[in-house]
């Protein structure tokens, strides 16, 4: 099956996941690289090493450098909506961040 990438954008225009791969891409372009190579695959339907958190939220898990983590929502069975990334340590902060981003998202898109 084939997903369509959306990064969730808040009602200020920003994109929280693009902010964090920009500044990941600057720090560690090899570690970006394939945090990104991963994100593609999971478009083709290869989610790898994934899992369910709470509330419609998904962590796809890459097991690199510190434990990187995106956090994404399937939405209609279509599009993967990317919504933050993180590391290991920062997973507990990252998955509430998500969550309110989903919720915001389908708040508004309901509208």
């Amino acid at each position: 099956m084939l997903y369509k990438i959306v990064r969730y954008q808040d009602k200020y225009q920003k994109v929280p996941y693009t902010e964090w791969i920009t500044k990941l891409r600057k720090k560690d372009p090899q570690t970006a690289a394939k945090i990104e190579m991963q994100v593609t695959r999971a478009c083709t339907g290869i989610f790898a090493d994934h899992k369910f958190e709470r509330e419609g939220v998904w962590a796809l898990r890459i097991n690199y450098a510190q434990g990187y983590r995106i956090y994404y929502s399937i939405e209609n069975g279509l599009i993967i909506l990317l919504l933050i990334g993180g590391t290991k340590a920062s997973q507990k902060a990252d998955i509430d961040k998500a969550v309110s981003y989903l919720k915001d998202y389908q708040i508004r898109t309901k509208e």
